[in-house]
């Protein structure tokens, strides 16, 4: 569904300049200075609303976050959230990234996160698929060594081509399940706007955790 413009967005998202970093390109190979500490840097692209990435810096404080969304009416109010509870661990980047050298060094993440990405269901968009295996090499870049993705789909097609690229890009699988609800994996403690939605509506959550 396509998201309504929200009404003076740009000024609304200037008010949380704290937060909203400014020409991210140029933070490549600097992002720990953005947070001034030593602390693991975690990435999630397609943050959404940022219940899934705020939740984690709120339980995880001893660890950075950079929360990652195209779209500024969403992620707007993402970052009055974050004003709000005034989280010091996590900064927001208003992109849609392509190429995700072109914002992080080598060895630059700890972990990455891939929440209910566009499945791209037609076969040629194949390569605009987050787990395509021309993005899985990019993260391996930039992913520290045993650096992990973390990925939950409701999409059951989407599902079965990550898994394939991830075998064939050579990741290891650590956990992997087509309903995870019903285990008792430490993954379906922390989810996001669209996993309660959908596991609401009686859909199962298919997730994938792999090391690089």
């Amino acid at each position: 569904m396509r998201q309504r413009k929200v009404k003076n967005e740009e000024e609304r998202l200037a008010e949380h300049h704290q937060y909203l970093i400014e020409d991210p390109k140029a933070r490549k190979g600097k992002w720990q200075e953005v947070f001034e500490n030593g602390n693991g840097i975690y990435a999630e692209f397609g943050c959404g609303k940022g219940k899934f990435i705020m939740s984690l810096a709120e339980q995880n404080p001893n660890r950075n976050y950079i929360a990652i969304e195209g779209r500024g009416s969403i992620i707007l109010r993402a970052l009055e959230k974050a004003t709000r509870e005034e989280l010091k661990n996590i900064v927001f980047v208003k992109e849609y990234i392509k190429d995700v050298n072109e914002y992080f060094d080598c060895a630059e993440l700890t972990g990455i996160y891939l929440n209910f990405s566009d499945p791209w269901p037609k076969d040629r968009h194949a390569k605009r698929r987050l787990t395509h295996s021309r993005y899985l090499d990019g993260y391996r870049e930039i992913l520290k060594k045993s650096g992990c993705i973390e990925f939950k789909t409701d999409n059951v097609d989407l599902f079965l081509f990550a898994i394939n690229e991830f075998e064939c890009s050579g990741l290891k699988i650590l956990e992997s399940t087509e309903d995870l609800h019903s285990t008792e994996l430490e993954a379906k403690q922390v989810t996001t706007e669209y996993e309660d939605k959908f596991h609401g509506e009686g859909k199962k959550i298919n997730y994938c955790k792999v090391q690089v």
